[in-house]
């Protein structure tokens, strides 16, 4: 079996090569292509690509129209049988590409896989462990009206059949935050996925990433992709946004409290 692990980036240079070295580092029974999309980076990214010696990478630096627009352009030259994309700030824990590729040998009427996420800040520390806990008890008892409602999968854990992607992809390039949640529900409406109970990422949160802003602009496009596929269900519509409304306040008590 082979991967193709898609890499967008754009002036990540401080994190970059430890995402690389977290996917080059991976041992098992399969194949590996790593394809970096970089966005024309001005702060070394591009040097520090120049350096790598290896023939399972695949790198360009070119001006893009933004993140989902950079990771389409890695799907369409993925050639893996498995794909899945990797932040350039987020890790893969050791092991995590071989858990999958024998997750997926085990199950071959799994099309994609959702495994576990921790979360950790710029000095690779685990943090927020509640919010860890919590999206871990909402995966275990995953069901697609429960994801309508509420988004608790994690990107980075996510890998799929690449023939599975091109039947529901590609990303949407209209949205900023969150392509990954509309593809989800684009996915669990043809097949629910293979949960896997084991971590397989790890998510980074620092000054600079978008994931760690949770502004409004965020969740508004969240309940306008979930509001795509709720059609005529009042009670999720409302569920949705009180989810979204605990999320906030959740993040809002972290600011006040400096974490």
């Amino acid at each position: 079996m082979k991967l193709s692990i898609i890499t967008p980036s754009f002036n990540q240079h401080l994190f970059l090569g430890a995402v690389l070295q977290s996917v080059l580092s991976q041992r098992g029974g399969f194949e590996l292509e790593l394809l970096v999309i970089d966005g024309a980076s001005t702060d070394g990214s591009v040097e520090l690509l120049e350096q790598i010696n290896d023939d399972r990478v695949v790198w360009v630096s070119e001006p893009d129209d933004g993140q989902a627009d950079a990771l389409n352009k890695g799907f369409a030259r993925a050639t893996g049988d498995v794909v899945a994309w990797l932040n350039s700030d987020d890790l893969y824990v050791p092991g995590a590409l071989a858990a999958v590729v024998d997750a997926f040998e085990n199950h071959g009427g799994a099309r994609w896989i959702v495994g576990r996420c921790e979360i950790i800040d710029a000095q690779d520390h685990v943090i927020r462990r509640g919010i860890t806990r919590y999206k871990e008890r909402a995966l275990r008892r995953y069901r697609y009206d429960l994801l309508l409602r509420e988004n608790f999968i994690s990107q980075m854990a996510v890998f799929w059949r690449r023939e599975f992607f091109e039947s529901v992809g590609p990303l949407d390039e209209s949205l900023r935050y969150t392509m990954d949640y509309d593809l989800w529900l684009r996915m669990g409406a043809q097949a629910d996925p293979l949960v896997l109970d084991r971590v397989l990422a790890r998510f980074r949160v620092h000054r600079e990433g978008k994931g760690r802003r949770h502004t409004l602009a965020q969740f508004s496009e969240q309940y306008r992709v979930a509001c795509r596929y709720l059609g005529g269900k009042p009670l999720a519509r409302v569920m949705h946004l009180l989810n979204i409304i605990k999320v906030l306040t959740a993040y809002g008590l972290m600011r006040l409290c400096g974490r």
